[in-house]
Formats: C-alpha cells, sequence, structure tokens
C-alpha cells in the first residue's frame, strides 16, 4: 500500500463504556496518521492481554499520549512511515509493542518498539510475541537477574506470560518450576520445559519448590498473583532469592514476615511496561532481535496459541481470558 492511497476510515473496537465484554464494540475511526519518528501498521492481528482486561473495567486508563482504543501488541505490514522513520520501509512485515489501539485495522506504534516478523511465522503468531516476550525479558531477565542455572519459579505458568517465561527461561539455561490450576495445564506446562509443575488447588507449591531444589528454593519468582502468595514467595525463594512482582490477581495488600526478606537478603520488586517511555522499550527490543529472535528462526521457543477470534468478536476473546481455560495466548485476527 503506498502512503497516499491510504483509506480515510478504519474499523475498530472501542470500550463504549466500562463494563463486562459486550461493552467491546466495533465502530468507524479516521485512520491515525504516522507523526515523526512513527510507523502507520496495516494490522493483521492483535494479541488479548490482561491489560486489556483491565482498561475495558475502567481501572487501567491508558496513558495520556496513547491511543484509547485497547490492544497492546500488533502485527502486519507497514502501510505509511513518518518523518524520519530510518528502519522501516512501506510493506515490511512487522510486529510491534504497542502503547494502546491494537483492536483496530490500522495502529500507529513508534519505529523502535517494532521488530521483524519473526522467521516462519504467521502474523497471528507474531501478535502473540511482543507484550509478554518485552515482559519477561524485562521482569526476569533484567529486573529479577536470572543466570543460567538458576531456578525460576513461575506462577501462572498456563498463561501468555507463564508459557512465554517457561520457555525462554529453559531455553537459555535455567531450571524452572511452575504452578498452574489443572492437571491440564500443568501438562502444558511441562511440555514446555517446566521439569516441575504444580498444581496448586491440590499441592502446597512451597513444599513442592523445596523439594525440587533439595530445600535450597527459587532463584527467583515471577509472581502476578499477590495475596497471600507474597508471605509464600519470601518462605519459597533461596537465599538472595530475587521475587518480581508483575500483578495482583489476588489482590494487592498482603500481610507477610518481613523477617525472611531481611534474612534470606531477599529483593522484591516490580514493574509495569505499559507507562514507560519509548525509548526505554526501544532498549529492551534490541535485547530481544539479539538474544530470542535467533531461538524463534531456530524453531527452539514460539508462542503458545490457545484461541484465535475475529476483530468484530474481540468480546469473545475477552470472555475466554476472563473464564481462566485459556493455555497460552488469545489472539484477533484483523485481516
Amino acid at each position: 500500500m503506498e502512503q497516499n492511497a491510504l483509506p480515510e476510515k478504519m474499523t475498530a473496537v472501542a470500550i463504549s463504556e466500562p463494563g463486562g465484554p459486550m461493552v467491546l464494540k466495533p465502530e468507524q475511526r479516521a485512520v491515525p496518521r504516522p507523526g515523526p519518528g512513527e510507523i502507520l501498521l496495516r494490522v493483521r492481528a492483535a494479541g488479548i492481554n490482561r491489560p486489556d482486561v483491565l482498561q475495558r473495567k475502567g481501572a487501567y486508563p491508558p496513558p495520556p499520549d496513547a491511543s484509547d482504543l485497547p490492544g497492546l501488541e500488533a502485527a502486519g505490514e507497514v502501510a505509511a512511515i513518518g518523518e524520519s522513520v530510518k528502519r522501516w520501509q512501506v510493506g515490511d512485515r512487522v510486529t510491534a509493542l504497542t502503547p494502546g489501539g491494537g483492536y483496530a485495522e490500522f495502529c500507529v506504534v513508534h519505529e523502535t518498539n517494532a521488530l521483524p516478523v519473526p522467521h516462519g511465522f504467521t502474523f497471528t503468531e507474531a501478535a502473540a510475541v511482543p507484550e509478554t516476550y518485552f515482559t519477561v525479558w524485562h521482569n526476569v531477565f533484567q529486573r529479577g537477574g536470572l543466570r543460567e542455572g538458576e531456578t525460576l519459579l513461575v506462577h501462572g505458568g498456563s498463561s501468555g506470560i507463564g508459557t512465554t517465561a517457561i520457555q525462554l527461561a529453559a531455553a537459555l539455561g535455567s531450571k524452572v518450576i511452575a504452578t498452574a490450576g489443572s492437571a491440564e495445564k500443568c501438562a502444558a506446562c511441562a511440555a514446555l520445559g517446566a521439569v516441575r509443575a504444580i498444581n496448586y488447588r491440590e499441592e502446597d507449591f512451597v513444599a513442592a519448590v523445596k523439594e525440587e531444589t533439595d530445600g535450597r528454593g527459587a532463584d527467583v519468582i515471577l509472581d502476578m498473583i499477590g495475596g497471600d502468595y507474597v508471605d509464600r514467595n519470601y518462605s519459597a525463594a533461596a537465599m538472595d532469592g530475587r521475587i518480581v512482582q508483575i500483578a495482583f490477581l489476588n489482590g494487592a495488600k498482603a500481610t507477610a514476615d518481613f523477617s525472611k526478606l531481611m534474612m534470606k537478603r531477599l529483593t522484591h520488586t516490580g514493574s509495569t511496561l505499559r507507562p514507560r517511555s519509548v525509548a526505554f522499550k526501544a532498549r529492551i527490543a534490541t535485547d530481544l532481535e539479539a538474544h530470542v529472535w535467533p531461538l524463534f528462526a531456530a524453531r527452539k521457543i514460539a508462542p503458545v496459541m490457545d484461541m484465535i477470534y475475529p476483530l468484530h468478536e474481540a468480546w469473545r476473546a475477552h470472555e475466554r481470558m476472563e473464564e481462566g481455560a485459556h493455555i497460552g495466548k488469545i489472539v484477533l485476527d484483523v485481516s
């Protein structure tokens, strides 16, 4: 598509009001135009993420300069480029981390937050990559400092984040233990490389981690649960362990024995990705292209795909996520 042949209007899925999945409504919007350093993506697929659900409910407003449309990752072709764009040309196939706006036929992203579609990947696979891989790389490897030979405990192992963390840590030489809520989900975690998958409904993960590590505990814990898991993570962590918090599905307030933090010399940190600067995300993109894209090319790792829905049925995708039965990524087909 030539830059001067862009349509005036596009179909997008907007949040008509805070509420349940049915507030996601297709509507006509003006096609955005890229500014300096930005590219316009002709979206072919967009990933579904839990922050989209929170935004739909009115609990996670977009940053002031971001689109009000949900959608934090998308893949497709470059349809137009803004001034001073250096890397991309019209027609290039890219996948991108977006500040919002992915639930649409066109989306604007900064060129440095886009990466080439991995070799052999479909657009739906490529759209399942950015949000989880940017998140896992920053939190597990940069903030958590996971090193080869160390043990990683991943809570929510069958989620998009969890399946990403298991594969990536295992591929880079770490021992991975995961928690999940059913035998089917535990089997999926094991198939992806977890040496032990703990059904948290039937087994105490603290005792299981201690057993699997000969009493040592996990070096890094990736937690999206919060609540009573905070204190239990302190018990499950090894000396000098690092706990990285990325969400609070069981609540953001907890009672914990902080003497464990002192006695074990633990680090408890956390982060959110969406509000971070374009430059910060660009640095993560550079690391991913250097360290993770070769693993994609060799097909040593790949996104785990759960369900694909058409754009106008985004509400069904949100229902699927909130039901909690999914394993891996839920994606919208926009093509």
